[in-house]
Formats: C-alpha cells, structure tokens, sequence
C-alpha cells in the first residue's frame, strides 16, 4: 500500500512539475514582443544593447527583433497588420503609418503616455485628434552652401526664399553656377514649400499666395536662374551638382555632410552650413520616423513600454551619437549635444541649427487619405506651370477641383 500511495504522489509532483515548466515556457512564448525596425541592421550593437537592457529590467518580457529592408517596408508591414498574427511594435513613416490609422489598423496610444517626446512632434502624429504612432527619430533640413561661390558673387546666404530671387541672378551671372536646384516635383517637396506660406489644402492650392508661389518659380526656371532639371531630378542629383560646384547651395539633412566630405573634399572645404530656407510664416519643414503598434497585435501594452523605453533619454542620446538623426524626447534636446558646438566641427554645427528649427515646425505638413495621388496633381502642375503649358491660375483651380474631389472621395469610401 506505501509503495502505491509512493508512486501515486510521485506522479502528482511529475504532473505538478511539468505544468509548471510548461507554464514558464508557454508565458516566455506568450510575453515575447516581436519588433519590426526598417533597414537598422548597420545599428545591431547599439539595438541589441537597448534589447539586453530592457529584459534585464523587464525580465518576464522578451523582444524578438527583426529588421525589415526599407524597400519591403510597407507591403510586409500591410500583409502582417491585415493577419491575426502581426509583430507588436513597428517602425514605419508617418505616411504609411496614416494611411494604416485611416484604416483602423493600429492601436490607439493614450496622450498621457506621450510627455517625454517635444509637444509639436506628437501634434503632427495626431489623426482626428488622436494619437496612433510614437515618435522614433527626426531629421530636418538645412542650408548646406559653398562660401566661395558665394564669396566670388559678393552674395550674402539667403534666410528665405524672397532673398534667394534676389541673388539668383548675382551668382548666375559672377559664378555661372545656379543658385540651386529645388527638386520640384520629388515626392512632397513643392508641398512642404508651399506650406511655409500657409497653403495646405485644397482651398488654398489656388490662393493668390500659391500663384504668386508657383510664379515664382515659374521667373526662376524662364530666366535660367535655376537648371532645367529642376523638375525632373531628385535630391541625389542636387547632391551630385553641389559636389561639382554647378550650384551654390542646396537644402538637405546633415547627414549629405558626410557624403560631401568623402566624395569631394575640395568643395567640403569651401562649405559652411545655415537654417533652411523659410516662407512668410517662418517655419520649418522635417521628416519623422515613428513606431506604431497595430491593433490585432497580442503584446500591445509590452510593447508601448518597450517604445517608451527605446524613446527615453538615456537611448535617444546615445542613438544621436551614432548617427545624424535629431532625438524627439524633450530632455535629450536640451543636452549640450544639441545646443552647443565646435566652430571648426561642421557637423556639430548643422546638428545644432537642425535641433533648434524643430521648435518652429508649425504648421505641419499632414498627410491625407490620397496623399500620393495629392502629390501627383502638385508635380503635375509644377511641371505644366514652369513649362508654362496654361496659365498659373487655371492650373491651379483644376487642382483645387481635383484634390476636393479626392477628398470627396475619400469620405465615400471611409473603412
């Protein structure tokens, strides 16, 4: 009878032990958050730091990190967030990451959570007044310009773009460079012009301020005060006519310094940095990459920790010190990283200048429903306008027409 009841309780405590060890492995399973970053591999030991730091703090949590190439980004991310078995917390582009809220793919993110980060950035992430997206990084351009060029046309760097149509023609005709080459129907780009003079919607596309805008423009490219190309190149090809000396001066984020200084260093010695260009309203444009948490995913509050945590001011700095990005928590800002600088270390220099206009950035720039298809109609007329195809005016009211009938569009076919 002992050597029964023996191997009764023996049974139990293998029974009792099992589910245990079952229990630890299916909690390990069930608390691990799955992290999607975009093309960050080149920054494995400073993430993998991040990663080892939160777990040995947050030990029933466990973050499985996978980086995404850019260019597979957003149809991954699409694919994933449309299954029942998305990754918990992604990092994506304010657009996409829109187009997914308009969509009510993400998890909504309580404003309370958000005091660390700089109040401007969180406003511009609000969809319908509500926050869908945590900030990760920023970056905001600068006057990147060569002081001979400059120095030769007896021309001062302009601070806006009314100062720019005056020197255009002094560098133009001293230097036989162009003063730059504004990349006008790249993505955004007239946009973002366009909004630092209040213009921003459908209703203000055809506004006297747009034409003047757009006529603007359109003086530089007749004249040949800016190249030909203006409408069809790119940033990259910008990049390639300063490093040849063919511009003065073009607007970009810090990190082309880099590139300048190893692929033409005999012009990276003749180069100095400045704020942005501005229009009437003094503000500034930037770009942003952010962290969203999609609605079906199982870890979402893990996962909002492990963002914060990502996002505080101990790993921003850090982050910064690696790379040329602008950190979007409050407290990082206001480190001497950000607010002073070497006068012989340009790139501290245009770290610092980048830092301080993200506290003028309003209003900014939101994207909308049929952003892509918003942007087409602006390049469109761009293009039509400088190749003075029709009169500024009536271009511009077909667009107007055109982006409301998207808009009306879009409230017809609200998911």
């Amino acid at each position: 009878m002992k050597k029964v009841c023996f191997i009764v309780f023996s049974l139990i405590l293998v029974l009792i032990l099992g589910s245990f060890i079952l229990s630890n492995n299916k909690n390990k399973t069930d608390n691990e958050v799955v992290f999607w970053t975009l093309q960050m591999s080149d920054f494995s030991p400073y993430i993998n730091g991040v990663i080892e730091n939160f777990e040995n703090q947050n030990p029933d949590i466990k973050i499985k990190w996978i980086d995404v190439p850019f260019s597979e980004g957003e149809k991954r991310t699409l694919a994933s967030v449309l299954s029942n078995n998305p990754p918990d917390l992604v990092n994506l582009n304010p657009d996409f990451s829109a187009i997914l809220a308009q969509k009510g793919a993400l998890q909504e993110i309580p404003e309370e959570m958000t005091q660390q980060y700089l109040p401007e950035i969180i406003n511009s992430l609000k969809f319908n007044d509500k926050i869908y997206s945590l900030p990760w990084y920023a970056t905001s351009a600068i006057t990147i310009y060569n002081k001979n060029l400059f120095n030769q046309a007896n021309a001062k760097v302009p601070k806006n773009y009314n100062e720019l149509k005056t020197i255009a023609s002094q560098i133009k005709t001293r230097t036989n460079a162009y003063v730059f080459l504004p990349n006008l129907s790249e993505n955004d780009t007239m946009l973002k012009i366009l909004n630092k003079y209040g213009v921003n919607s459908s209703n203000t596309i055809n506004s006297p301020k747009s034409v003047e805008i757009f006529e603007f423009f359109k003086y530089l490219y007749t004249n040949d005060l800016i190249p030909k190309e203006s409408i069809t190149q790119t940033h990259r090809e910008a990049l390639e006519k300063y490093m040849s000396e063919n511009i003065a001066m073009f607007q970009a984020g810090a990190n082309f310094l880099n590139m300048i200084k190893e692929n033409a260093p005999t012009t990276y010695a003749h180069t100095d940095v400045a704020p942005q260009l501005v229009g009437d309203i003094g503000q500034n444009d930037f770009s942003l990459m952010n962290f969203v948490i999609p609605l079906r995913a199982k870890h979402k509050e893990d996962a909002l920790k492990f963002a914060l945590f990502l996002t505080n001011e101990e790993n921003q700095l850090e982050l910064a010190k690696l790379t040329n990005i602008l950190a979007v928590n409050q407290k990082t800002l206001k480190n001497e990283f950000y607010t002073k600088y070497d006068s012989k270390d340009l790139m501290s220099k245009a770290r610092v200048i980048s830092a301080k206009q993200l506290n003028k950035i309003q209003p900014v720039l939101k994207s909308e429903r049929n952003q892509k298809e918003i942007n087409t109609l602006i390049n469109s007329a761009v293009q039509e306008i400088l190749l003075n195809k029709a009169e500024t005016q009536s271009i511009l009211d077909r667009v107007s027409k055109n982006w409301k009938m998207l808009n009306s569009d879009n409230k017809n076919h609200q998911i």
